[in-house]
């Protein structure tokens, strides 16, 4: 449920998604801290090499790709990040008691044992 904005001018633009349960999720846990957004991002980590950063923002950096969310949120990607990420869909799923952000992206091709670093 998103709708993707784009510079005109730049390269075709990766398909980032994420679904209503991660939007309503992510509404509930910003909007008391008056905050509009979160900012998706990879940094070098771990025995495999890359782990998802997931910061609250106000707003997007001047170059991110915004991704502006039914309910008023945006999710902002860096440049940078862009050809890591295309295809990436942010989840909000429950098993049993426990909750959590998944995110799904298709061009994770290995992970660490431990679950915390990821390569493509």
């Amino acid at each position: 449920m998103s709708v993707e904005t784009y510079e005109v001018g730049t390269a075709a633009a990766p398909a980032v998604s994420v679904t209503a349960a991660a939007a309503q999720h992510l509404h509930k846990q910003l909007a008391p801290k008056g905050l509009s957004g979160v900012r998706i991002h990879l940094e070098k980590s771990g025995c495999t090499g890359y782990k998802y950063v997931i910061d609250e923002v106000a707003g997007p950096e001047a170059d991110d790709l915004v991704v502006a969310l039914d309910n008023g949120l945006t999710l902002c990607i860096p440049p940078k990040d862009l050809p890591s990420l295309n295809g990436m869909q942010l989840d909000y799923v429950q098993e049993g008691v426990n909750r959590r952000l998944v995110i799904n992206n298709p061009n994770a091709k290995d992970a660490c044992g431990c679950g915390e670093s990821f390569s493509f």
